[in-house]
């Protein structure tokens, strides 16, 4: 006979500062190369968003670049909580290459700031589908959104994941620090 895990938590209100984003390494030595790098240092001034706007009108990308640089973008913005304009990155990232997790993801972490839990449920589901460098940060997002809709018990198992693979990061941590375990 199986334990059953039940996971109850302390409901909590996260702000934009609690969703993980995924940045997208863009190769090069152009514009477009110091926005992912500054995406991937946690930049979000308005001197790394020029460096994404300019490569964006006037470097010649592939489309894996133009889209890896949009998410970059996106990203941005999210961390400045301009959730229309980084949605609107995310969605052109999606049509230009829809291949790439991480927009699926960052958009899915839009909708889970914006409460728009099972909207953002399915595009986090859908990028981990796809592979993601960083996985962590789509399980951590899933769990917020399972979270919204009242689901501790996938929640938890989320977040557990989010550590298993990053066992060092402190938010999975601090989340898990909530919930309460019960076996049956």
């Amino acid at each position: 006979m199986r334990a059953r895990v039940l996971a109850t938590a302390i409901l909590f209100a996260f702000t934009t500062t609690d969703v993980a984003y995924a940045a997208v390494t863009v190769f090069g030595n152009g514009q477009a190369h110091d926005c992912s790098e500054a995406a991937f240092k946690g930049k979000s001034d308005s001197e790394s968003i020029h460096a994404c706007d300019y490569a964006l009108e006037n470097e010649v990308l592939d489309s894996k670049d133009r889209a890896g640089t949009l998410i970059n973008r996106g990203v941005m913005f999210l961390r400045n909580g301009d959730f229309s304009a980084a949605r609107r990155d995310f969605d052109e990232s999606i049509k230009v290459d829809g291949k790439i997790g991480e927009a699926w993801i960052n958009r899915g972490a839009v909708s889970v700031a914006q409460k728009q839990y099972s909207e953002g449920l399915s595009d986090i589901n859908h990028g981990l589908t796809l592979g993601v460098e960083a996985p962590e940060k789509a399980y951590y997002n899933r769990a917020l959104a399972y979270e919204g809709l009242e689901d501790a018990k996938s929640a938890y198992l989320d977040y557990q994941q989010a550590l298993t693979l990053k066992p060092d990061w402190q938010l999975p941590q601090q989340q898990l620090l909530r919930f309460t375990v019960t076996r049956r």
